[in-house]
């Protein structure tokens, strides 16, 4: 059974900053790329920042020059650091994943995504 497990949101100043976790467990054979969205009351879900397995990192516009995606490979985590918040940047913040995995004696593989973490900016 894999799981993604995000940690790190909460309520914070603006022009402050604030670090996702996202932990990843069960039987992985491999993490390919990784996300965080994030979806505001009202909007649709959009990415935020994306890391491939090789560490090509993609960010949204809004985000550049603030935000910093990373993961530690040996510790099947992904990270977001968000720096200089912004108001606008208040949101649930969900991770994803596309997660090859054992199943038995087979490797699949699926696309998940976390249960996400609240992030608040005050202005």
């Amino acid at each position: 059974q894999v799981q993604l497990v995000e940690s790190g949101g909460g309520l914070v100043q603006a022009g402050g900053s604030l670090r996702l976790s996202c932990a990843i467990s069960g039987s992985i054979r491999s993490l390919n790329v990784m996300g965080w969205y994030r979806q505001a009351p009202g909007n649709q879900r959009q990415l935020v920042a994306s890391i491939t397995s090789g560490g090509s990192t993609n960010y949204a516009d809004s985000v550049k020059g603030r935000f910093t995606v990373s993961r530690d490979i040996a510790k099947n985590t992904a990270y977001l650091q968000m720096n200089s918040v912004k108001p606008e940047d208040t949101a649930v913040y969900y991770c994803n994943a596309d997660i090859t995995y054992y199943t038995g004696s087979y490797l699949k593989s699926r696309n998940y995504w976390g249960q996400g973490t609240q992030v608040t900016v005050s202005s």
